[in-house]
């Protein structure tokens, strides 16, 4: 592992870049393969960044691309300051930071701090030095209840189902809040702690920009004995969080967390310019969210909320609101996502009748109910000029750009996604999102790699491809190229002024500097407000805006 110190070329020294920035989210194995191996990799990432110069982005965000044995798509992870041979080598990702830094790109990486692979080093050491050792105190191990501690010692269930604990040999039980394989670090050893730092270190030698934090949420337990159980297992993670006073959960959104993240910042702020680091968090409440987001902690989080929120005006606006004035609260610049590697693409996800169980519809192959791709992707595209018109950080999943459909017809037999076999084959998992991207209209990946793909791409992606949309007018991909380069000369400010005198099903705002968003949620036309067209999400007729349709207009 080469532990050479990188200069970096940053493209900016503006401490604040990040409050009002366009991120794109690489999820390495599936954005491009450069050997030909049919996993994509960091020189493939790495040929294909010109892509997102073009696009208009200001920073990337790769997703785990360390030694894993993939138990769970990279986030089971056996070192934190490498890379998996099959993606690449140290020297690889300077390359991509170099080249990303030369186009003007910043660089933000996955941190995993809630959990390690069992193949960690520090993991074989816990299973070997047995119970009470220091090993051991790194992760949490308990004993079992039951006469013979034959029982879990609480009952926490997995995220991906089933108990959170395993018992290994000698008979104590460890906790995986994820899979099996993704044993949860103990954040009360000081060694765990001081490793993390040490990671930070690492990286933003290197040249890194920032961090996105896996599980921001998680990483503070309620250790002490004896272990609480939650008493209703079954309930969902919001459901469960909502039982209990805020920040008192056993082992979610605990207050102790956020001594963590004040530890993290000083590091942060000792570079030059600092890093910028967003929380994962999934907290259901907005002002508990917010914390994370504060300037002494991570400065952003992500606002899964609005991801969550269908496609309603009333409730759009009701999240937006909401949003602005938590990130406000603490300091921070509200953040926006409409994708990312463990949701159902919106081009698919946002025309499912409210109700809809996402994993029910992708059981089904994605026929029941069955989604029209065509409406879909008007509608994506509507959603998507929303999203870019509002104050604050928009993080871009990769492929949305594209207008990619979720690929809901997987067969089960290719299915790669733990959640798959944890669940007894109920839960579908992600691979949906996850299939390689197509750059080219022909060959054996659609341009993804000289080979194959890791998961089957459909025949439908071909005209999807950047290929197929590059330079033309009105295409998905051009739709993004040209807001975001409005968006850089628009945008100016952090906050936005509703309207009330528009139509049912209708949403206006106005930013304070000089334009206005309008986006059209209802089933008729409506008429379009004064103002010069500068962009529109579909074309326009006769003055009217019609349904599933966002337009930015200049005063």
């Amino acid at each position: 592992m080469t532990a050479r110190t990188i200069t970096p070329d940053l493209s900016s020294r503006d401490p604040d870049w990040w409050r009002q920035a366009v991120i794109y989210q690489i999820y390495p194995r599936s954005f491009a393969d450069a050997d030909g191996d049919g996993l994509g990799d960091l020189r493939g990432a790495t040929q294909r960044l010109t892509h997102l110069a073009a696009l208009g982005v200001d920073a990337l965000w790769l997703s785990p691309f360390y030694p894993s044995e993939l138990a769970d798509g990279g986030y089971d992870v056996d070192d934190h300051r490498d890379v998996d041979p099959r993606l690449g080598t140290l020297d690889d990702f300077d390359a991509l930071a170099a080249e990303a830094h030369r186009l003007g790109l910043k660089v933000i990486v996955d941190l995993v701090p809630n959990h390690t692979s069992h193949r960690h080093a520090w993991f074989r050491r816990a299973l070997e030095d047995g119970p009470g050792s220091p090993a051991r105190d790194r992760y949490v191990f308990r004993d079992g209840r039951g006469a013979h501690g034959e029982l879990p010692p609480t009952d926490w269930q997995s995220v991906f189902g089933g108990s959170a604990w395993r018992r290994v040999p000698d008979g104590q039980w460890y906790l995986h809040l994820f899979t099996p394989q993704q044993p949860d670090l103990n954040w009360q050893n000081e060694e765990v702690r001081a490793d993390f730092r040490t990671t930070l270190r690492f990286w933003s030698d290197r040249g890194v920009d920032g961090f996105r934090v896996d599980v921001a949420h998680a990483l503070a337990k309620d250790l002490s004995e004896p272990l609480r159980d939650l008493g209703a297992p079954e309930l969902s993670r919001d459901a469960a969080l909502t039982a209990f006073a805020p920040g008192t959960h056993p082992f979610f959104d605990r207050d102790e967390v956020h001594a963590v993240y004040r530890d993290w910042r000083k590091i942060f702020d000792s570079y030059r310019p600092p890093r910028t680091a967003v929380a994962e968090a999934w907290v259901p409440d907005p002002a508990r969210r917010a914390l994370y987001a504060r300037p002494e902690e991570l400065g952003q989080a992500f606002n899964f909320g609005y991801l969550q929120t269908g496609w309603d005006a009333a409730e759009l606006r009701r999240t937006i609101t909401d949003s602005l004035a938590a990130a406000h609260a603490v300091g921070a610049s509200a953040t926006w996502v409409l994708s990312n590697h463990d949701v159902v693409r919106h081009a698919s996800r946002l025309m499912l009748p409210p109700g809809t169980d996402d994993n029910a519809w992708l059981l089904s192959g994605g026929h029941a109910p069955a989604v029209d791709e065509a409406a879909g992707l008007r509608r994506a595209r509507a959603a998507t000029l929303l999203m870019l018109a509002l104050p604050g950080s928009a993080y871009l999943y990769q492929g949305e750009e594209l207008g990619l459909p979720e690929v809901a017809d997987l067969p089960t037999e290719v299915i790669q996604d733990p959640v798959w076999e944890q669940t007894g084959r109920v839960r579908k998992g992600r691979d949906g999102c996850r299939v390689p991207l197509p750059w080219t209209t022909t060959g054996p990946s659609y341009g993804f790699g000289p080979g194959g793909a890791w998961l089957p791409q459909p025949a439908r992606f071909a005209s999807y491809a950047v290929q197929a949309q590059d330079g033309v007018e009105g295409s998905t991909l051009e739709l993004y190229r040209t807001a975001l380069r409005l968006r850089r000369k628009l945008l100016d400010g952090e906050s936005l002024t509703w309207s009330d005198d528009t139509p049912a099903g209708v949403l206006r705002f106005d930013r304070c500097d000089g334009w206005r968003c309008v986006t059209n949620l209802s089933g008729t036309d409506v008429a379009l407000p004064a103002g010069e067209v500068l962009l529109s999400s579909a074309p326009l007729q006769d003055g009217r805006l019609g349904p599933d349709t966002t337009v930015w207009l200049g005063r």
